[in-house]
């Protein structure tokens, strides 16, 4: 978040791109953008798919509807915010949720540790590593993930992570609608800050849960469902927790905050696919010359039919004991690539059109290529597979190689075709690029209104966290 405040968004923001994909537009050609826009197009949906369903599910558990009614629910309530205020109801909405999250988390945490015993006593019930971030990560086999100590760092904490903040139109469209570039700079460095803490109270009730599940408290079952196929449901942990620690008014607010969070996040995603549809797609290649009421009519109809097409996906997430597991999933065909064609493009004058839009599609089929023949121990995959020529520990242990292998084939053939292909003048890039776009100066703000200053103090935090959960 640091990077893209700091670095990325002087290219966003100045642009006046009122997208992502249509940045990449002005930087390289149609094709590039429109491929991106499809590709991302298909991620929102899908990722606001795995929402509905998670908050179908929260119906399901507590008030025991039909788990299709409780789909289709959840739909409709989404849609009509989104419907009647736009994109300004999705954002002023995820803050009031993003409290209500807080609110509703904090004594879940605190209820749960007391329990088990505080910290020390979660940390005794639980397998040896998993309070640990760094410290079993010198090989596979040392860590309950099966990931070693490059497949995190170049996995997830590089090419997902970065691709996610710095690339994902859902995230920047927050940052590109501000007042200023000021304002955008400080907008996700702002965000950093409680996203730092969000593992407290998200992370830390799935370890208390799975505690909890391994070794019950006196008088108490496993806390955890099992699946018929033997695994733990860890969709279900902190549904869980709330069923069994909070009473009727407390359990009130704890399904609010459950209910804001998978708001929030099928909200974003379906207004990112609206913006992407009617801006790149549309009005891009199919009706040019409209006028802004018909842009605004599709924009309505897309909200419907994103939200339709998130239903279907509902059903595809089921699938998963951890939608975590298909959302790093979905991130590793879209944003992995995507984040070695904007890095090229945005630092290295001489990436040409072709090289990114060539390097898009060879770094999606690589990751699409690498599900395919690789598979997950003990787990069921999505589709058949070609073949099998390497076994996973875990789904996310495929997922963060699977990122790798997408960043570095988009990497290599945009820099390969790039070199072999005619740049564009460096006239045409001013503003787009680093070296031919004049930096922002905030020399006259307030300290604390530096975005600088901001990301120094983020990453000495950072930094702070990673040392003290080593």
């Amino acid at each position: 978040m640091a990077f893209v405040a700091i670095f990325m968004m002087p290219f966003y923001y100045g642009s006046r791109a009122r997208s992502v994909p249509e940045y990449l537009r002005l930087r390289f050609d149609e094709k590039t953008r429109t491929f991106n826009a499809a590709s991302f197009a298909v991620m929102t949906i899908l990722s606001s798919g795995i929402s509905m369903f998670a908050m179908a599910k929260l119906f399901n558990l507590v008030l025991g509807w039909d788990m299709n009614a409780s789909i289709w629910l959840s739909a409709v309530v989404v849609l009509g915010y989104i419907v009647l205020g736009g994109l300004t109801s999705a954002i002023y909405n995820e803050v009031l949720q993003f409290f209500l999250i807080v609110a509703g988390f904090s004594p879940l945490v605190w209820l749960g540790l007391r329990q088990v015993g505080g910290w020390s006593g979660m940390v005794a019930r639980l397998p040896a590593g998993y309070t640990e971030v760094w410290a079993n990560l010198g090989s596979a086999q040392a860590n309950p993930m099966g990931v070693e100590w490059f497949g995190m760092v170049m996995g997830l904490g590089f090419v997902l992570s970065f691709g996610y903040w710095c690339t994902d139109f859902l995230v920047v469209q927050r940052a590109m609608a501000a007042n200023s570039m000021n304002a955008a700079q400080r907008t996700p460095l702002i965000g950093a800050i409680p996203k730092m803490l969000f593992p407290f109270i998200v992370i830390l009730p799935g370890l208390i849960a799975l505690a909890l599940t391994l070794h019950p408290a006196a008088g108490t079952q496993p806390l955890l469902p099992v699946l018929p196929d033997g695994s733990y449901d860890y969709n279900m942990a902190i549904p869980a927790l709330l069923g069994r620690y909070y009473p009727e008014g407390l359990l009130g607010l704890g399904l609010t905050a459950l209910l804001a969070s998978f708001m929030s996040g099928m909200a974003g995603n379906v207004t990112a696919f609206n913006t992407v549809w009617t801006y790149d797609l549309y009005q891009g290649h199919i009706n040019k010359h409209a006028t802004d009421a018909h842009y605004l009519g599709m924009a309505r109809f897309t909200t419907v039919w994103g939200v339709a097409l998130s239903v279907a996906t509902a059903y595809v997430a089921m699938r998963f004991n951890n939608i975590m597991d298909m959302l790093q999933l979905v991130f590793s065909f879209v944003n992995a690539p995507l984040l070695a064609t904007f890095l090229l493009g945005m630092f290295w004058r001489r990436t040409t059109g072709h090289g990114a839009f060539w390097g898009l599609l060879g770094g999606t089929a690589a990751a699409a290529l690498h599900y395919e023949v690789t598979g997950v121990a003990a787990s069921a995959s999505l589709l058949p597979k070609l073949a099998m020529i390497h076994t996973y520990p875990s789904d996310m242990a495929q997922n963060f190689w699977g990122a790798i292998w997408a960043w570095s084939a988009c990497f290599a053939l945009t820099w390969a075709i790039s070199l072999a292909t005619a740049p564009r003048a460096p006239k045409e890039l001013e503003g787009l690029v680093y070296g031919l776009t004049p930096m922002p100066s905030n020399a006259h703000e307030v300290w604390y209104r530096r975005p600088v200053v901001l990301a120094v103090g983020v990453l000495a935090a950072t930094i702070a966290l990673n040392i003290l959960f080593w």
